[in-house]
């Protein structure tokens, strides 16, 4: 899979989805050409829920919950695409509640204003080429 299709693939999921999901928060942070390490299933419980690690420089920072939060969504987008417009509006009816992103003149929607503005924002990256990967200031660092 190609990067263009993998972020249309990730914005459709974003519009597909009923909830937040740490998965997907995972699968947006490497597209957007972050090294994520994901915590093992198996030390995943009720307690220390799923999730992982992303690089950021030469630091490692716990995965943010762009799928779920608008201000970690909303910096994702600007440091992505620092020049970049965007905006969000809620389109309420008497059946669903859902949100309307436009980033770069693409469109997403979804049950969420995070989700939505992800699904743009993805969708904006793959009409625009692939994201530069995230720069690392140690070259001992490798992606796995």
């Amino acid at each position: 899979m190609d990067d263009r299709t993998q972020l249309l693939s990730l914005a459709a999921r974003c519009e597909a989805s009923s909830k937040p999901d740490r998965e997907l928060d995972a699968d947006i942070y490497e597209a957007l050409g972050f090294v994520v390490r994901r915590k093992p299933a198996r030390l995943v419980n009720r307690r220390t829920p799923a999730g992982g690690i992303y690089q950021h420089g030469s630091f490692w920072k716990t995965l943010g919950t762009v799928s779920a939060d608008i201000d970690i969504a909303v910096s994702l987008l600007r440091q992505k695409a620092p020049g970049w417009n965007w905006s969000l509006q809620c389109l309420a009816s008497d059946d669903s509640l859902a949100f309307q992103a436009l980033v770069a003149d693409c469109s997403g929607q979804g049950v969420m204003g995070s989700l939505a503005l992800c699904a743009a924002m993805l969708r904006a990256l793959a009409r625009r080429g692939p994201p530069a990967p995230a720069a690392s200031s140690d070259p001992r660092l490798t992606e796995t």
